[in-house]
């Protein structure tokens, strides 16, 4: 029965306090409503990027391996969840300094530490830091471009153990949104022939970052 036709039915006394309180769940679920659809979109968007991406591997220049191209269905992700995009506050440092980022080879290209963003994730208080590379700011289009590679304890486990990638831009003010939704592998997840950068130990999260991509073989 709806809840106009339920008052209707209650003693006068219960049916003014019944009244008073209508108003503010028919706003609540109005607001759930409008949550909801807001969290449908969002993952929408997810899966429409991720199967692009698929689109992109099973290209002739893909970074697969010979061996996989014929077979490839798909990368492994976990579920699109909103929780983990999150608003981080950036701290831009004064005076960054270069330095040789390690990788899985004997590669050691220049970076620039930035800054580093601070964010709350599940009642928890986390920060990583924020790189640009130096070869890259010389292209044109990526003068804003920051590098945010990072850790967590689900490495080696159901993603990657060499960590996951984050790509982002140097906003106008301090906001910045993380979202680990997008959080991907490097190409050495796929093929050991690339050279990847290892995130900094520093860029270490004690916690499980369950979104994003997975690791590709067990």
């Amino acid at each position: 029965m709806p809840i106009i036709q339920k008052l209707a039915l209650l003693p006068l006394s219960q049916r003014f306090i019944r009244i008073l309180i209508l108003p503010l769940l028919i706003v609540q679920l109005q607001g759930y409503s409008q949550s909801s659809s807001e969290a449908t979109s969002y993952e929408k968007d997810i899966l429409k990027q991720r199967e692009e991406k698929n689109e992109e591997l099973k290209q002739e220049k893909s970074p697969l391996t010979d061996e996989d191209k014929p077979d490839f269905k798909g990368l492994n992700y976990y579920p699109p969840d909103i929780n983990y995009k999150v608003k981080a506050t950036l701290t831009r440092f004064d005076n960054p300094f270069h330095f040789k980022m390690k990788t899985t080879t004997d590669r050691l290209p220049e970076y620039s530490l930035y800054g580093k963003i601070e964010f709350t994730l599940q009642g928890r208080q986390y920060s990583l830091n924020v790189y640009q590379n130096i070869d890259l700011l010389k292209k044109p289009g990526f003068e804003k471009y920051l590098f945010i590679p990072f850790n967590d304890l689900t490495n080696g486990k159901s993603t990657y153990g060499g960590g996951r990638f984050l790509d982002g831009e140097i906003p106008a003010g301090d906001e910045f949104v993380i979202d680990f939704n997008l959080a991907y592998n490097p190409y050495c997840a796929y093929n050991h022939k690339y050279s990847c950068p290892i995130p900094p130990e520093e860029n270490s999260l004690e916690t499980e970052i369950l979104a994003g991509e997975k690791k590709w073989h067990d």
